[in-house]
């Protein structure tokens, strides 16, 4: 049988890539995780490693394989791409079913690039809608399950302050009136502030959550491209966390040089704001690790003219050593090409006094590693406000024997009763870990 041609070029692609960073064998995985990750140098092909986990979905009856002491079961089932969860004050929650609004495929790389993520599943037209789930007898599985809001814009993070939820777009900061109890809400949103959106929009999933007093808001800002190839002009308010004044839309930089920040929360010991970043691509298996760090007013983290700090990126056109000099390390590594995505603090008793107090992360999983990594959820243990430890699986086995994705996680949230939910985007579910009985 003839190959199909996509097939041929990303072979193509991937042994290129593969071929030119052969002396350099992947690092073990444990390399690219804590404080002090092993930053070897980098491996400029030109290409990116182009290794993809096809996406297939889960087996009736099959789960992810839950840590010792704890058990898993799906929450819900038969979504579409849910990415993003949010649980309101009377347990209902919400998820985002959604994807990126779609971006101009300009060349033949982003066109190659295009075709690998709707391979690895990513390639679900977006549903534009938050969907709410309700279990109303406290069983662990969602028995409602309704059309929340639609007609929003490639949804991601939402926030409930007072009778308010507000709902990031990939374009836009919106809010919508709500009142306890509701399963549906039919206002038609209303824009809080503009959003840096298309017509790139590279990265396109947008985060919010609210300062503790609920005075100010808080929206992640993915940057425009990998390493600003599509100029600087193109990533003006990016790569960044903005500071957003809910009563008028009045906002700011908060934090700067963070190439796709996700998942945020605050630590309740230190009041610090965390976030999880994705790192840059195409310098090596190993380069550059994901990280979560707690987030300086007015700091910057490097992205696009270094990165840990003062690790210069050379492909970057219009260097500033200036601000290299004053890029901040990241406080903890996630290894490198995972796509460190969910990120919730987790302060309770409920999974068992080994998990009182430290963060959960979701991690996409690697499309551009020659050794896949991510594909799984982490635990990160906490002491005085500061990551303690290394990594701890705790769901796992995303992908099957053959290397195909039956899901990735994504969004992570500790639900009410203090068990942790997994959005699932490949699988089309939510996933309900809790301490086994």
């Amino acid at each position: 049988m003839a190959s199909h041609p996509i097939q041929v070029l990303l072979c193509g692609l991937s042994l290129a890539a593969l071929a030119a960073c052969a002396t350099a064998k992947p690092l073990p995985a444990a390399a690219g995780f804590g404080p002090d990750p092993t930053l070897p140098a980098p491996n400029g092909s030109g290409l990116p490693t182009v290794k993809i986990a096809p996406a297939a979905s889960w087996p009736p009856g099959v789960t992810p394989t839950p840590a010792a002491g704890l058990a898993v079961k799906p929450f819900a089932t038969g979504l579409t791409h849910p990415r993003w969860l949010y649980q309101l004050p009377d347990g209902d929650v919400l998820v985002a079913e959604t994807n990126g609004p779609g971006e101009p495929v300009k060349g033949i790389k982003a066109w190659v690039m295009a075709k690998v993520m709707a391979k690895a599943g990513a390639g679900v037209p977006s549903p534009q809608r938050i969907t709410l789930l309700r279990d109303a007898d406290g069983d662990g599985v969602a028995e409602t399950k309704t059309v929340f809001l639609s007609g929003l814009h490639s949804p991601f993070g939402m926030v409930l302050v007072g009778g308010t939820l507000y709902i990031a777009d990939t374009d836009a900061l919106v809010k919508v009136p709500y009142q306890d109890g509701q399963t549906a809400i039919t206002a038609t949103p209303v824009k809080v502030v503009d959003l840096p959106g298309g017509p790139i929009d590279h990265h396109w999933t947008k985060n919010v959550i609210a300062s503790p007093d609920g005075s100010r808001l808080y929206v992640t800002v993915g940057s425009n491209s990998n390493v600003g190839e599509n100029g600087l002009p193109a990533e003006e308010g990016r790569a960044a966390i903005w500071e957003v004044d809910p009563a008028t839309g009045a906002h700011r930089i908060f934090a700067s040089g963070l190439r796709n920040p996700n998942g945020m929360f605050w630590q309740p010991e230190s009041g610090a704001l965390w976030t999880a970043v994705n790192e840059r691509d195409e310098i090596g298996d190993d380069l550059v690790p994901d990280y979560m760090t707690s987030v300086k007013d007015g700091g910057f983290y490097g992205w696009p003219f270094s990165y840990y700090g003062q690790h210069v990126d050379v492909r970057v056109k219009a260097q500033r050593p200036d601000l290299v000099a004053a890029a901040l390390v990241p406080d903890y590594a996630l290894g490198a090409h995972t796509a460190s995505l969910g990120l919730a603090y987790n302060a309770g008793p409920a999974l068992g006094p080994h998990y009182a107090g430290g963060a959960f992360v979701g991690q996409h999983g690697s499309w551009n590693r020659s050794v896949r990594s991510g594909y799984q959820v982490i635990f990160v243990p906490f002491a005085g406000g500061r990551p303690n430890g290394p990594p701890q699986p705790v769901l796992t086995d995303f992908l099957d024997d053959k290397g195909h994705a039956r899901g990735r996680p994504v969004g992570v949230i500790i639900d009410r009763s203090g068990a942790l939910l997994v959005a699932d985007d490949v699988g089309n579910a939510v996933w309900r870990v809790s301490a086994a009985r």
